[in-house]
């Protein structure tokens, strides 16, 4: 059980496995102000880099768990570079259905709803772990503008105009959820930048270590339009951000 090896190629330099910059999730931290001691639960962690952080910054304790081999054990690290790992715990483990063991104060899945099946099965799971007056986290893409054709939909990588809300419609979907939005922190122009940028330094540094790999002719080809597609497309159309949720 494991994410396929162009994951950790693409994101091999990245801390963040998504469109925020370390600033903007500091930022997510002070806009919520967690509680010292404030248990977390995170799903699809990628890196653990919320986690460690927080942990750090906040004084909060937590479990990430994440299918990917590669980014438990970058988290570890992380954790122990950053003095919080006697606070935080990763688990190698599939995190869709995944439960934590004592309800939590935070819960959250930043950037990883296909986990639940889209927001609305995403929300229902976290809330199964979910302490009463607790808070989730949802990081959801959303269109920043509307898709002018098909082109423009699959080049922000979605196969419908329908897979996504424009951000006024997914914060009513979250209302429709039984949600209030109590805060969010949006991506901008930079921070799309930063996470999908430096995928193309990642990828080429590879390439020039493994021509002869089997995944060399797939991300040559990846590297040859990724550029040009970010910015033709996802830098211009394709919103995200993280969305603070509250049962009502």
């Amino acid at each position: 059980m494991d994410l396929p090896r162009t994951f950790a190629i693409r994101e091999s330099s990245h801390r963040l496995i998504n469109p925020f910059t370390a600033e903007k999730m500091a930022a997510l931290g002070r806009a919520i102000r967690p509680a010292p001691g404030t248990a977390m639960l995170d799903l699809a962690c990628g890196k653990g880099e919320m986690l460690s952080t927080w942990a750090r910054d906040h004084g909060t304790t937590g479990t990430g768990v994440d299918i990917s081999t590669v980014f438990i054990a970058a988290a570890r690290e992380r954790a122990a570079e950053l003095g919080v790992a006697g606070r935080v715990r990763f688990v190698h483990g599939d995190a869709a259905g995944h439960v934590a063991d004592e309800p939590v104060g935070i819960a959250s899945c930043i950037g990883a709803t296909w986990i639940g099946g889209g927001a609305a099965g995403t929300v229902e799971l976290l809330r199964r772990s979910l302490a009463p007056g607790g808070m989730m986290l949802v990081g959801e893409p959303y269109w920043r503008l509307d898709p002018p054709d098909q082109a423009t939909v699959e080049g922000c990588y979605m196969s419908s105009k329908e897979d996504l809300f424009a951000l006024p419609e997914l914060l009513e979907h979250f209302q429709g959820l039984g949600c209030d939005v109590v805060e969010m922190v949006l991506a901008d122009q930079d921070s799309w930048d930063r996470y999908s940028a430096a995928q193309w330094l990642n990828l080429r540094q590879w390439l020039d270590a493994n021509p002869e790999d089997e995944l060399y002719a797939e991300l040559r080809a990846e590297l040859d339009t990724a550029p040009v597609k970010h910015a033709r497309y996802q830098r211009e159309y394709l919103g995200w951000g993280v969305f603070a949720l509250m049962d009502r």
